[in-house]
C-alpha cells in the first residue's frame, strides 16, 4: 500500500470567483499555496456545466502543480478528451446531475457503459483511474471487474450521521477491507470536516482523503496556508494514534 495522502480539492475557490465572473480568488494560486502548506496532492472537478472550475484552470493546474493532480470528471466526451490530452496523474470518474448542488452519491456501475470506455481511454493516456462509488459491496466488486486500480468511497452518509451513530463508519471500514482484499487502493471523500475527519482518516486501508469545502471555508477565516496545515495535522495524527479513531 502507498503512503497515506491528503489531497485538497480547490473547486470552491473557483466558486467564489465565478460568483462575480472575475479573476479572483485564483484557484491555481490556492492550489500552489496548499501544496506548500502540506497537501500531498490537489483535486479539482471540471463539471459539465463549468459552474466553478474552467478548462483554463485545469490546464494551468496541470502545468504549474509540483505534486500529483487528481482530476475529477464525468464521462462527457469533451472533458474526457481534455483529460487524455493533459494526462493528470489521476483521473477520478464521478457521477453528475445538473440540478444537484454537489455530488450526491457514487457511480451506478450496474450498467458499465459509458464508464468502461472512458476508463479505457484514460488508462491508455497514462492516467491512474479511480471510480467514485458508494461504500457498498456490489459497487466495490463492480469496480474491481472494471479493472481500475483504485476507488474513492463516498463518505456522504457518514458526514450526515456521524453525530448520531457510527453505523456509517462501520460501513466504510467494512468496504475498505473488502476493497483491499480485492487488491484495490482505497480513497475516501465527501463532506469531511475538521470535526468528523479523524475516525475516517484512522481507518486501516484508506490511503487517500480528498477534502475541499471544509478547508476552503476555513481558509476564508484564517487563510489557505493555515487551513491546509491544520487539516493535515488532524489526519496525520489519526494515522498514528488509534485512540483518535472515535470522537
Amino acid at each position: 500500500m502507498s503512503p497515506f495522502r491528503l489531497y485538497i480539492n480547490i473547486d470552491h475557490v473557483a466558486t467564489v470567483r465565478q460568483a462575480r465572473r472575475t479573476d479572483e480568488p485564483d484557484p491555481v494560486d490556492a492550489a500552489l499555496r496548499a501544496e506548500r502548506a502540506g497537501a500531498d496532492g490537489i483535486t479539482a472537478h471540471l463539471r459539465e456545466d463549468r459552474r466553478h472550475m474552467q478548462d483554463a484552470d485545469i490546464v494551468a493546474l496541470r502545468e504549474r502543480l509540483t505534486k500529483p493532480f487528481n482530476l475529477e470528471l464525468a464521462t462527457s466526451e469533451d472533458i474526457v478528451a481534455l483529460a487524455c490530452r493533459l494526462r493528470p496523474w489521476q483521473a477520478t470518474l464521478v457521477p453528475e446531475r445538473r440540478e444537484e448542488v454537489t455530488t450526491e452519491g457514487g457511480l451506478n456501475l450496474d450498467r458499465p457503459a459509458p464508464i468502461a470506455p472512458a476508463i479505457g481511454r484514460l488508462a491508455d493516456a497514462g492516467c491512474r483511474v479511480s471510480l467514485f462509488i458508494d461504500p457498498e459491496p456490489a459497487a466495490i466488486r463492480a469496480a474491481h471487474r472494471l479493472g481500475v486500480p483504485a476507488i474513492e468511497l463516498h463518505t456522504g452518509r457518514y458526514a450526515h450521521t456521524w453525530r448520531r451513530d457510527d453505523a456509517a463508519l462501520r460501513q466504510l471500514t467494512d468496504a475498505t477491507a473488502l476493497a483491499r482484499d480485492l487488491g484495490l487502493d482505497v480513497h475516501a471523500g465527501h463532506g469531511l470536516t475538521y470535526d468528523n475527519v479523524t475516525p475516517v482518516a484512522a481507518i486501516a486501508g484508506i490511503e487517500e482523503l480528498n477534502i475541499g469545502h471544509s478547508v476552503v471555508s476555513r481558509a476564508v477565516l484564517v487563510g489557505i496556508d493555515r487551513a491546509v496545515s491544520e487539516m493535515a495535522a488532524l489526519v496525520r495524527a489519526a494515522r498514528v494514534d488509534p485512540d483518535l479513531r472515535h470522537p
